[in-house]
């Protein structure tokens, strides 16, 4: 009855996989490293769990591949049929091909004409997991597939923590206790979606950011997903991910293959920033690259909510310049640069300097960057067109869509389609000769609606579009290595790994009120690092939220990410803009730092206080915002972590209160913005102490290791 016995060892970690005969193997460890000579037949053992009373006679089997038809009635991770015929699979395993950290798995089912390719991979330095299937039609009919998930696991604990949101609100938790049945997150808006992003944590009740153990779970794919937790009748808890497929959408001829999306999992012992420690480093190698390594992330100013459509050359060459003296290192127009756009009904699709405000072209006001010492931006939309565009009066049939339905439009725009070759060679040659006539530096990439109908030739195409969009930008990258491209869409609508492989940052939200960015940060933080997430300071009124807040409090939150401005500096008095440039060259001398090291979110007792943290060998900085009103007169100190407690540090206040009367009648030393000593231990034990913060003040320390 034995069958495969295996083990995967890497980032301190090892998982065993064990299966009877020739049935699909079952993980039935993942923990901390185990000894070499561990007997893999008694870790299988104690995996084994007794049949009870009304089920089926061998109980239910939770392998990597539930088939209904071996008897699991949970959901399945396959649900098949050839022209309404359900096919029920019995996948077998045929062989293996085994190393130290990577698992490749052949199963078939001859019967049913399908075969499927698992491939289980460990990286050798976080030990996060990779999880991707490959399903190939031996048949000799069409098969279609209804869902196939990417990975198919089973959870020891059922508290999980996931996202909901909105647009300018992306990135808000919750959590839950997995009741019986199934809980399930979908989402079919053709990008990654503000209101069901593809990340999940699951750990034990009560797990938090510096205790307990959890599993991070995220599906790296740019169109629809689903995300399930299902109890079963036993107990037991599964998770599944996978694309959305609408319906028919996803059918294989004989002989075709369809390849999932890679699901990507990670666990930690120390909670949610233990998650962090392996997922950051992660997308820094492996998702990036290492492209952005030792590479200082540019100081932004984006001219959206400065000037939105009103390009005026007088008032952009002012900006120039008080975006080059408050210490800006690249320049991004954004919207309303190109042929005819004044507005957002029209002219997407044109993507060629407007005539009227930009008669030279862009050349002018290139040089004009340039000569102030700045990198140049612009902004895009190549997936989109309008109505009233030269595009489209030219070949209305390029559109996303069914030719005899009226179709609902978002921002006044259509979706191209892009699964044509025509069309996507046809938005490549504009952007392509926009990049090759003009020192362009970077691209914000935008993305502003969802799509409502995605058909091509009768049969959806979210798949397709997802697809060819990742194409366009790939052929791109090739022709010009030298231009970064930002993912945005409506702000964080398109953030996940498999788009930040092509891209090198991404815009968390249109939203730049700093009260709410600190929430939106907080959530972004646990998946991904801080040196690809868009944080711009915005106006002292938010755009989308009319709160008005201190140039310090918007600063100091920019200054956490990869750090922006995005308002109408001319508006500011001029001792805002110092202070902003005095935040900007902080930022300057620490950013090595801030996005090379570990993010460590903290607690406070506070219940309006967010506190993070980023530790590197030289130190850390710390941030304390208070978000909402103190509860109580004064703060307790924020308890630090990952510091070497033999360690000393020297510890500044950077941005001490300018008049401390007016909230403390007596400010202690450390509180003046004097240095002081500190061990690593007594920081991480007594904590920081804290000034008095009214609501929207905020405390950002740093720590120069000195031993």
């Amino acid at each position: 009855m034995i069958g495969l016995r295996f083990r995967l060892d890497a980032g301190g970690d090892t998982m065993v996989f064990s299966a009877k005969a020739t049935e699909p193997p079952a993980l039935v460890y993942w923990g901390p490293s185990l000894a070499l000579g561990v007997d893999l037949a008694a870790i299988a053992e104690l995996a084994q769990r007794p049949v009870p009373h009304g089920m089926l006679d061998g109980g239910e089997v939770l392998d990597l591949v539930p088939d209904a038809a071996r008897g699991f009635l949970g959901t399945p991770s396959s649900q098949l049929h050839r022209s309404g015929d359900l096919v029920l699979s019995q996948f077998q395993l045929v062989s293996s091909e085994i190393s130290d950290h990577r698992a490749s798995l052949l199963l078939s089912d001859g019967l049913a004409g399908v075969a499927l390719e698992l491939e289980i991979e460990m990286d050798a330095q976080t030990g996060v997991v990779s999880f991707r299937n490959r399903l190939i039609n031996h048949g000799p009919s069409n098969l279609t597939v209804d869902w196939l998930a990417a990975g198919c696991l089973p959870l020891e604990h059922d508290e999980l923590l996931a996202f909901e949101g909105r647009w300018a609100n992306e990135g808000r938790p919750y959590r839950l206790r997995v009741p019986g049945g199934i809980w399930a997150s979908e989402n079919r808006t053709g990008r990654t979606s503000h209101h069901a992003p593809p990340l999940l944590a699951v750990g034990e009740p009560g797990f938090s950011d510096q205790h307990g153990a959890v599993i991070g779970l995220h599906l790296a794919w740019s169109g629809n997903h689903r995300l399930l937790v299902e109890r079963l009748r036993d107990g037991r808890v599964q998770m599944q991910a996978g694309e959305l497929f609408l319906p028919g959408e996803m059918t294989l001829a004989s002989g075709e293959a369809y390849q999932s999306p890679t699901l990507y999992a990670a666990r930690s012992d120390t909670g949610l920033n233990g998650l962090s420690d392996r997922f950051h480093p992660f997308v820094r190698q492996q998702i990036l690259g290492g492209r952005l390594a030792g590479k200082p992330r540019p100081v932004h100013f984006n001219s959206w909510e400065a000037v939105y459509f009103e390009h005026d050359p007088a008032v952009l060459s002012d900006l120039i310049s008080h975006a080059a003296a408050v210490g800006a290192e690249r320049f991004v127009l954004d919207d309303g640069w190109f042929l005819g756009r004044n507005d957002d009904r029209t002219s997407l699709g044109d993507w060629t300097p407007d005539p009227i405000k930009y008669p030279s072209g862009l050349g002018p006001l290139i040089a004009e960057v340039k000569a102030a010492g700045m990198a140049f931006g612009l902004w895009v939309e190549p997936e989109m067109a309008n109505a009233e565009s030269n595009l489209l009066r030219a070949h209305p049939d390029w559109v996303l869509g069914v030719a005899d339905r009226v179709q609902p439009l978002g921002r006044g725009q259509y979706v191209l389609d892009l699964t044509r070759l025509e069309v996507r060679a046809a938005i490549f040659a504009q952007l392509d000769r926009l990049l090759s006539e003009n020192d362009i530096d970077y691209l914000k990439w935008d993305m502003n609606r969802d799509l409502t109908h995605p058909v091509r030739g009768g049969k959806a195409a979210v798949h397709r579009q997802t697809l060819a969009v990742y194409d366009l930008i790939d052929g791109l990258r090739a022709k010009h290595p030298h231009v970064e491209i930002e993912s945005c869409a409506s702000g964080g609508g398109r953030a996940d790994f498999e788009i930040l492989r092509r891209t090198d940052r991404i815009w968390t939200s249109d939203c730049n009120d700093p009260v709410e960015r600190q929430a939106i940060q907080r959530s972004f933080s646990l998946f991904f690092p801080p040196e690809i997430m868009g944080s711009h300071v915005g106006p002292r009124a938010s755009h989308t939220t009319a709160r008005d807040t201190g140039i310090g409090f918007r600063a100091w939150t920019a200054f956490f990410g990869h750090f922006g401005i995005e308002a109408d500096l001319r508006a500011m008095t001029s001792r805002e803009r110092e202070q902003l440039a005095q935040v900007i060259g902080t930022h300057k001398l620490h950013r090595a730092l801030l996005h090379s090291g570990r993010t460590l979110r903290l607690s406070h007792p506070d219940a309006g206080m967010t506190a993070v943290m980023v530790v590197g060998e030289a130190g850390a900085l710390v941030s304390a915002a208070q978000v909402g009103t103190p509860t109580t007169a004064t703060l307790g100190p924020v308890r630090l972590a990952g510091l070497d407690p033999a360690a000393t540090y020297r510890v500044i206040l950077l941005n001490p209160p300018s008049h401390p009367q007016r909230t403390m009648k007596s400010t202690p030393p450390t509180l003046t913005g004097q240095t002081f000593e500190a061990s690593g231990a007594a920081l991480m034990h007594q904590g920081l102490p804290l000034p008095v913060l009214r609501a929207q003040e905020i405390a950002v320390y740093h720590l120069e290791r000195l031993t």
